[in-house]
């Protein structure tokens, strides 16, 4: 009987003392000085837009979504089957134009800009693709 008891208490005591440390975040360093309408805001300054870009292989999906991920931009994903790029970008700080020039300067046709050859040719032997006329 004592030793059921025993277990009872300290079962008791266990969890009294998970309870205690369960609110121990100091909320005072904490950002709460957005609101929901600003954050709603914040989500509607993003564009999500879809490229095509040719390519081959993961050296390209690697070269062109760093590339891709200039200032302003927060997700770049290439699909290398389909050769989309899917990109999520805030338009006040970056165009899409600009985007796509980087792409193409590092050796990527897009569907709007075409890579400069010497760009082209920098390209390992795999990732060379056929280019459009």
């Amino acid at each position: 009987m004592k030793t059921v008891k025993f277990i009872i208490v300290a079962l008791l005591a266990i969890t009294l003392g998970m309870n205690s440390f369960a609110q121990m975040t100091d909320h005072s360093k904490m950002n709460m000085s957005g609101t929901k309408t600003e954050n709603k805001m914040d989500m509607a300054s993003t564009k999500t837009e879809t490229i095509k870009v040719w390519g081959k292989c993961e050296s390209c999906q690697e070269r062109i979504e760093k590339a891709a991920k200039t200032d302003g931009v927060s997700k770049a994903s290439w699909d290398k089957d389909s050769k989309l790029l899917t990109l999520t970008y805030d338009p006040s700080k970056v165009k899409s134009d600009d985007i796509q020039k980087k792409i193409a300067a590092v050796g990527h046709d897009t569907e709007k800009l075409k890579a400069d050859d010497r760009a082209y040719a920098k390209l390992p032997g795999c990732c060379q693709y056929e280019r459009k006329k």
